[in-house]
């Protein structure tokens, strides 16, 4: 049987695993440098946790988890003849795979409440799985690296949210990201003055989903979910929503003027707008796009999106938002909550695409003792364990030359892996020491090559 791996999945090799580490630890960095902690939660949870959270669609792209032993044996033979999956699961699969970061981390708030103190600046680097199908960009086992701030309403973290981007961003060296806001009260509010406030959730659903299938599509799937061609019709200026943010700013005030959410939802995204204008982005540019609605129905405030530069085609490479009462689910009540995202995998391919990864090495020892004599092997590795005491990498090339063959594949071997300096010989205590850059070549004591390396 030929050895394969499931769809929407990946190996990854050292150089990959360098590039993504890169990444990875640019993001850690920046998390830090704007007060965020570290924690982490399971890989997967009570799938009453997860159920619920996502909406809809997204429940259906949670990975369920069979039960151990004979999962069959409980489920009522009645309930099985009537073959309906999703009343089965429920018998048969008590635990999933985490959609995402958030929905844990609020519950991980809620059970720890009383040892956490607020606000909580908390974020989180780890794998997600989502049953979605393979294309571009989407797997269905991806890493998000995830900052929420949970205690607070102030609308500075929102502020703060967007120099986190435009920081990550920037020192990845990511030019021409875009930074798109939005609110959930704006949304909230459109759908009230255009009469379909009954219909939210299938109108920000649609909504989300302009760039994908285009205003044809999205005004196809709202007729489908019951909403009116008059509402439409009075929503039709969102499709052609032109203008600099205070401008579209303007431009909603009036539309939304008789919704008081809607008009709230106004003044927050104002506020955010206005102060990233006074305190200017390093290479991000922030814009006001009325149609983003991130199809989650936690969020009840700001909402990010974060766009990779024009010259990638490739889906958002961050998002997040405000959400007031995630972790109400769960029992803790008014503790306001908001976070932002970023999608590693997607980031991974617009830097590959864009050039980005010239200058990430991959780990390799600073020095290789090559193996030419059987008698000389535990006096090298006596002098690499001296070398690793002193934080340099060094290791013994393991298999023994005995051709002159073998030897010419040490050497290969050398200059494949770039490595800056290399032992060959041992004479009387000392080491023939060559710089693989200059080709000099000297007879050296351990200290004096612990000195020339660091």
């Amino acid at each position: 049987m030929k050895p394969g791996i499931p769809k929407g999945t990946r190996d990854f090799s050292s150089t990959e695993v360098a590039r993504r580490n890169f990444i990875f630890n640019t993001i850690k960095h920046s998390f830090e440098l704007f007060g965020f902690q570290p924690i982490e939660t399971p890989s997967f949870e009570n799938s009453s946790t997860l159920m619920g959270k996502y909406g809809e669609e997204g429940d259906r792209l949670i990975f369920k988890i069979l039960n151990s032993g004979d999962y069959l044996t409980k489920v009522d033979d009645a309930l099985l003849s009537e073959k309906d999956s999703n009343k089965v699961t429920t018998q048969i699969s008590e635990k999933a795979l985490r959609y995402d970061l958030t929905v844990p981390f609020a519950r991980y708030v809620v059970q720890h409440q009383n040892e956490i103190t607020f606000p909580f600046k908390r974020y989180q680097i780890q794998p997600v799985w989502r049953a979605d199908k393979p294309q571009k960009g989407r797997f269905r086992e991806f890493y998000q690296c995830d900052a929420d701030v949970v205690g607070s309403t102030s609308l500075w973290q929102e502020v703060e949210f967007v120099q986190l981007y435009d920081s990550v961003f920037s020192k990845l060296n990511v030019q021409g990201t875009t930074i798109k806001i939005n609110n959930r009260k704006i949304l909230s509010g459109i759908a009230e003055v255009i009469g379909a406030k009954d219909k939210l959730i299938d109108f920000t659903v649609a909504l989300d989903k302009l760039d994908k299938i285009g205003k044809d599509g999205v005004v196809a799937e709202m007729i489908s979910k019951g909403i009116s061609e008059e509402a439409i019709q009075k929503v039709q200026p969102l499709f052609e929503f032109t203008g600099s943010n205070n401008d579209k700013l303007n431009a909603l005030a009036d539309m939304l003027i008789t919704s008081e959410e809607g008009t709230k939802g106004v003044e927050e995204l104002r506020f955010v707008i206005e102060n990233i204008q006074e305190l200017e982005l390093q290479t991000a540019t922030l814009e006001l796009d009325v149609t983003l609605a991130r199809g989650l129905n936690y969020y009840t405030g700001a909402i990010f999106e974060v766009s990779a530069p024009k010259e990638v085609k490739i889906g958002s490479i961050g998002g997040g938002g405000r959400y007031d009462d995630l972790t109400g689910i769960f029992g803790l009540k008014d503790v306001s909550g908001v976070g932002i995202s970023f999608g590693l995998d997607r980031i991974y391919l617009v830097m590959e695409e864009l050039g980005l990864f010239e200058a990430v090495e991959l780990p390799k020892p600073k020095v290789l003792f090559l193996n030419f004599e059987e008698n000389e092997s535990l006096v090298k590795m006596k002098a690499i364990a001296e070398l690793r005491t002193n934080g340099i990498k060094s290791e013994l090339y393991p298999d023994l030359a005995s051709s002159n063959n073998q030897q010419k594949k040490q050497w290969k071997y050398v200059d494949k892996r770039g490595i800056d300096f290399v032992i060959t010989d041992v004479d009387n205590g000392q080491f023939k020491f060559k710089d693989t850059k200059t080709r000099e070549e000297k007879l050296l004591t351990i200290k004096e090559i612990i000195k020339i390396v660091q």
